[in-house]
């Protein structure tokens, strides 16, 4: 299959707490970024990747993002998961996965990761992996925990947040199918990171695929004020 046969999940939840002080009363991913909405910025790569068909996870605030996207965005049909109250990020995962058959790209709304969809998906299928999630190589930092990984890419653990000179960071993209949740226990409100990517590494196929693009997370004012320049 090609890329543009999977559709692609985009969680559009987020409150945007840490970004209350430069921008108004909104979700996250509707952050303006040179006047539009970080979200369409997302949109615009999906469509440079050919994804036709995108489900946005939505809760807190969602009409607004219904109202700017509505059911075509770019070329691209749009579809809503609305949570009524808030499920974290697996639990929103998991309810957008109601709207699909087999597998999906998975995105966070609050960042940018510029990588080709389609070896992440090549990766997935060829590694025969439960999970593959796209990872970034990172320079000194604090603001991310790592990801540790053996020699033939299977994840073996994640590290807590702390300083390091040198290492490999959970991306923010996944590719995998809806049969995961048929092979962990979870309820309708959890974490896909603590409650699956943490708890299953063990037991379960994660494989990371490496990628060196561009990548920003708007969620402190620091970085979405470096957006604001990046995105010009």
């Amino acid at each position: 299959m090609d890329v543009k046969d999977y559709p692609a999940i985009v969680l559009a939840g987020g409150l945007g707490t840490r970004l209350r002080t430069v921008i108004n009363d909104l979700p996250k991913p509707m952050a303006p970024v040179n006047g539009k909405p970080f979200l369409h910025y997302i949109f615009q790569y999906l469509k440079s990747e050919q994804i036709k068909d995108v489900i946005l996870s939505v809760g807190y605030k969602h009409e607004v993002i219904k109202d700017f996207f509505g059911e075509e965005y770019l070329g691209i049909k749009v579809r809503y998961s609305i949570e009524e109250e808030p499920l974290g990020t697996g639990g929103g995962i998991k309810q957008a996965f109601d709207l699909i058959d087999g597998p999906a790209y998975v995105l966070n709304g609050d960042t940018f990761f510029g990588l080709p969809l389609w070896a992440l998906q090549e990766y997935y299928f060829e590694s025969k992996s439960d999970i593959t999630l796209a990872i970034k190589p990172l320079e000194h930092f604090d603001r991310y925990g790592t990801v540790q990984m053996n020699e033939a890419f299977r994840i073996t653990k994640f590290d807590e947040k702390k300083f390091v000179n040198k290492g490999f960071i959970n991306g923010g993209i996944y590719f995998f199918d809806k049969k995961l949740f048929d092979k962990v226990e979870v309820g309708p409100k959890f974490s896909f990171e603590k409650d699956i990517l943490e708890r299953y590494t063990g037991e379960l196929k994660f494989s990371g695929k490496v990628f060196d693009g561009y990548f920003i997370d708007i969620g402190i004012p620091e970085d979405y004020n470096k957006a604001q320049h990046d995105f010009k």
